[in-house]
């Protein structure tokens, strides 16, 4: 089944359109979500890049933009140990992102807005901003460290730490996309009293200091689609906001 294309999704339009927009002083949107990244029992692996292309949909339809193809490749080396989980190193990532932006403003894009979805990938994003041939055109927007967005959680959150397909991000899915969530298979890691440690997950050695067999940091069973409403809010509220 074809996926449905948005009227402000650059794969939906011709160029002529695309550079009459662009001309008319439309934003562009690069989002980033990895497709290919282990998100525990419960959830796809395309559980980011369905995640960006959301939020890339509801920054453009807040503000004048258009959306490029979301980067579903990126720099995220906490996951490899799992299964089908890919990660670029963080040179060719960074080149990566900087070789777009270049492009983009190129085509006289005036203002340029990385959607990131990940942790791992906003050191190289920055480095990449930094390289870019006119950084003062390009904002990163980091899905996860907006202020509304932190004190939602700390309001929220019941479990003792997490990060990853855990009870906010699997509360996120649930509120997006819950047929793709499957909460019969959610499994909490195993809780460290020292609490989480620096470095990859493990899914089959219970000696790691993230031993989560599961894939899961965190405790997604915590999840509800309540809850992923109001996450939901105070992400857009904070982009909307950094977009400027």
């Amino acid at each position: 089944m074809t996926r449905e294309v948005s009227e402000q999704e650059v794969a939906g339009l011709t160029w002529d359109k695309i550079k009459d927009q662009l001309a008319g002083g439309a934003a562009a949107i690069l989002p980033i979500g990895a497709g290919a990244k282990q998100h525990g029992l419960h959830m796809p692996m395309s559980t980011d890049q369905v995640l960006a292309d959301y939020f890339a949909r509801a920054l453009a339809k807040r503000i004048d933009a258009l959306i490029w193809p979301t980067l579903t490749y990126g720099f995220y080396p906490a996951f490899v140990a799992y299964a089908g989980s890919i990660s670029l190193s963080g040179a060719t990532f960074q080149a990566t992102v900087t070789e777009i932006a270049d492009a983009l403003i190129g085509f006289g894009v005036r203002r340029m807005l990385i959607l990131d979805t990940g942790l791992s990938t906003i050191a190289p994003v920055d480095a990449a901003i930094i390289a870019a041939r006119e950084p003062s055109r390009i904002r990163h927007l980091k899905v996860f460290a907006g202020p509304r967005f932190e004190a939602t959680v700390r309001a929220l959150q019941r479990q003792p730490y997490g990060s990853h397909a855990d009870e906010m991000e699997t509360s996120l899915m649930l509120a997006i996309a819950p047929e793709l969530v499957d909460m019969r298979r959610a499994k909490p890691m195993p809780f460290s009293p020292n609490g989480p440690s620096p470095g990859a997950l493990s899914p089959d050695d219970p000696s790691a200091p993230n031993y989560a067999p599961s894939g899961s940091f965190g405790d997604p069973t915590l999840a509800s689609a309540d809850k992923g409403s109001r996450v939901l809010a105070a992400i857009i509220e904070d982009m909307v906001e950094a977009a400027g």
